[in-house]
């Protein structure tokens, strides 16, 4: 249409309202366009949370979720430590014992071939035995150890290393014993190569086998006395929340109690006691195993074998007649530590300073017999000093005479064998049902946390059904 014009001049078109895009976003009014909110699924899924019953599912979702969370960790973090409790009483404690064995028989061998040396044709049938069932007790648990531990290849290494060396140290010892039968001083040499051989090559090859099962015992002690923090953390935790859930629910329906949820809560409750209970109960008793066990016992074979150490330079240092003052330094060195006071660190007065109640008799019998030891040896090395060699000999040792320097130390040998023995059976009481405690413990957490979901599932779920 032509514009109208007046008095001659056009007059200008109205402005026109641009027509909208297809392509661009709808525009509403009063608010944003339609492509920037929400669409689809997570639209509608965040609509219903926001509903009671979305809000109620949520919450079942999360306990539930929780309440598993906490039943898997508990049950799996006692079921772990049973096993470690386990291998403790049945595997790494017997074998840091046989570990410790293997060294105090050989250390034993060397002092009775020693002293066997000494008496030549005057020695006791049982002095010969006592020698040979030292190698055999060494030789039956090298194999043995081998068999039944989970040991590395390196623990394996050296008992197979250790296994060989013990039949070259009973050859040298044989040759010595020849050799002496003929009256020949060379025999003599032959034994200090022997001991020698023993102390510097046998004995830290078994020293580094009882370290590492020493080391593999004290890793499952710590392993099965650890305490289950993250299974305690959780149940305090699923605890509140279904606490705080049920406070929440009487405030929105004035319901004073849910059965479901009180049932979650008591099953919860029930398997975080049971689990603090149990964690107590395993600790006190593995306290003790350690206590009045595996310390005690580590410091009796320590004072054994420092002690057959020193009676073994005793008797070296006759064999040799003086000829040589390592056999003196040595003895001087073991038993400066074996005689130290109590208060200084590795004396035997330290060591067993406080034992187990059943060997305390025992450790004071052997102490006395120890004392009376170490006043026979002064007196026989006094007359080695003076030239007096036959006299020193029969003062330290003699074929049936109980005035002895060897008839006391056996005799304190006799009374830290039964103290280890006490020691052995009080480890064996306290640590012996650890394992199946924890067991049971793992066992009831898993079904008490079963109902707990079972509980909150019920609970939550009669809620739900209000609203359908």
């Amino acid at each position: 249409m032509a514009a109208q014009t007046q008095g001659g001049v056009r007059a200008p078109s109205p402005a026109r309202a641009p027509e909208p895009d297809p392509g661009g976003p709808v525009p509403v009014p009063g608010g944003r366009p339609l492509a920037g909110r929400l669409s689809g699924p997570l639209a509608r899924l965040r609509a219903a949370s926001r509903t009671p019953p979305g809000r109620l599912r949520t919450a079942l979702a999360v306990l539930v979720a929780l309440t598993v969370l906490f039943g898997v960790t508990a049950a799996w973090q006692s079921a772990e430590r049973s096993v470690a409790a386990r291998q403790l009483a049945s595997r790494s404690e017997p074998l840091s014992q046989d570990a410790a064995e293997i060294y105090r028989s050989l250390a034993d061998a060397d002092a009775t071939a020693a002293a066997g040396f000494l008496m030549a044709s005057a020695e006791p049938p049982e002095v010969r035995k006592r020698y040979q069932d030292d190698l055999a007790t060494a030789a039956r648990l090298i194999p043995q150890a081998a068999a039944r531990s989970g040991a590395s290849a390196e623990a394996q290494r050296q008992l197979a290393v250790l296994g060989e060396q013990l039949p070259r140290y009973a050859g040298l010892v044989e040759t010595a014993r020849a050799i002496n039968r003929e009256g020949l001083p060379l025999g003599g040499a032959y034994l200090r190569y022997a001991s020698n051989y023993l102390q510097t090559a046998v004995l830290p090859n078994a020293q580094r086998i009882a370290d590492g099962e020493a080391a593999a015992l004290d890793g499952d002690h710590d392993a099965a006395a650890a305490v289950p923090w993250a299974a305690l953390a959780l149940g305090v935790l699923l605890l509140g929340a279904l606490g705080r859930y049920q406070v929440l629910l009487f405030r929105r329906t004035n319901r004073v109690f849910n059965p479901g949820l009180l049932t979650a809560s008591a099953a919860v409750l029930a398997a975080l006691a049971w689990t603090a209970a149990g964690t107590v109960s395993a600790g006190t008793d593995l306290h003790r195993a350690r206590t009045q066990g595996i310390d005690p016992l580590r410091d009796l074979n320590r004072v054994r074998v420092e002690a057959l150490q020193a009676h073994t330079a005793e008797n070296l240092d006759l064999v040799s007649r003086g000829a040589t003052e390592a056999f003196k330094e040595r003895w001087d060195a073991l038993a400066k530590t074996l005689t130290a006071s109590p208060r200084d660190p590795g004396s035997v007065a330290g060591l067993l300073a406080a034992p187990p109640d059943r060997a305390r008799q025992q450790l004071a019998d052997a102490r006395r017999w120890f004392d009376e030891w170490q006043q026979r040896h002064a007196e026989a090395a006094r007359l080695d000093a003076d030239g007096r060699y036959e006299e020193a000999l029969g003062k330290t040792l003699a074929p049936g005479r109980d005035d002895t320097a060897e008839a006391a130390f056996n005799a304190a040998g006799q009374q830290w064998a039964q103290a280890g023995r006490s020691e052995q059976a009080a480890f064996d009481a306290a640590a012996g049902g650890v394992d199946g405690t924890l067991a049971v413990q793992a066992a009831a957490t898993a079904l008490l946390a079963a109902l707990a979901v079972g509980g909150t599932v019920r609970g939550l779920g009669r809620r739900l059904a209000e609203y359908r």
